[in-house]
């Protein structure tokens, strides 16, 4: 992953991670993901901009304008996502005086055409989720997969980006239209997707308004641990996914999922796992 400094599209560090190995040994050929970055507040306006590649832009935070071809100057905000394909030509970005939080994917593969034949309806459009709050783990994760550098985990990067877009889709469409999700199957998502992150219960009691009784109670009824240890057990397994199979350090790991105390999470792990960490990537 590449970190650097352009004051001209933002005042803060740009992340970018791009696709650093041959796609022919990739597995899956029928999707790959080029690049992915991430330009925190920012607050360069592009006009006239066209592109060689499809890309899937989300923004999750601040808000702009998004035009393709000269037509109608549509809104952009917290949640908003929009296209980009070859082909046409793109004004975008933040406001004079605003600024938003932008991360973005370039794909190619046939599938890409699949999806505007078949689910990704109105490709020039821009389209509004609303479960935002469950999307920065994921798009973390994706992140993470790329950065490993080794094929499968791009394989899974790429299937993983197509499952979140389509979810996007799935969180635009009219309320009316989605099927019920019941209370405790959007805890337990909320808690998962925020799996890179140290736990916070006391947020998320507020942001589901409930109390915290009524969320450990939750939880234990429906996956049969406390909160915490259901928390645990979601970043250990994390934690086994990546010592198979990335080169991240033990400590590299434990700070990917939010644990400030590498030594706290080899004990944990081998509590859990009945091994330390080093001894399950070295032996499994």
């Amino acid at each position: 992953m590449t970190t650097f400094m352009d004051y001209t599209i933002s005042k803060m560090p740009i992340r970018i991670v791009d696709r650093m190995i041959d796609p022919g040994t990739l597995s899956v050929k029928s999707l790959s993901l080029i690049t992915a970055g991430h330009l925190p507040h920012r607050t360069l306006f592009r006009r006239a901009a066209s592109f060689k590649h499809h890309a899937i832009v989300y923004i999750a935070d601040g808000s702009g304008t998004y035009q393709v071809n000269g037509g109608d100057r549509q809104s952009v905000g917290k949640g908003s996502f929009f296209l980009f394909y070859p082909g046409a030509v793109f004004d975008y970005g933040p406001g004079p005086n605003e600024t938003w939080d932008e991360f973005y994917f370039t794909v190619e593969g046939s599938r890409v055409e699949e999806w505007f034949a078949t689910w990704l309806a109105e490709p020039d459009r821009v389209k509004q989720a609303w479960n935002y709050d469950t999307q920065r783990g994921k798009i973390e994760r994706i992140f993470s997969l790329m950065d490993s550098g080794e094929a499968g985990n791009l394989d899974r990067a790429a299937l993983l980006l197509e499952t979140f877009l389509f979810e996007l889709m799935q969180s635009s469409k009219p309320p009316s239209k989605l099927p019920a999700v019941s209370p405790t199957a959007a805890l337990l998502e909320a808690v998962q997707a925020g799996i890179a992150e140290p736990f916070d219960a006391a947020a998320l009691c507020e942001r589901h308004h409930i109390s915290m009784s009524t969320l450990r109670r939750a939880i234990h009824k429906a996956t049969g641990y406390s909160l915490h240890e259901y928390v645990h057990r979601l970043k250990i397994s994390e934690a086994k996914n990546i010592l198979l199979n990335t080169n991240h350090s033990v400590k590299e790991t434990a700070l990917a999922l939010g644990f400030k105390d590498v030594f706290y999470f080899s004990r944990l792990f081998k509590k859990i796992v009945g091994v330390s960490p080093q001894h399950y990537r070295n032996h499994v």
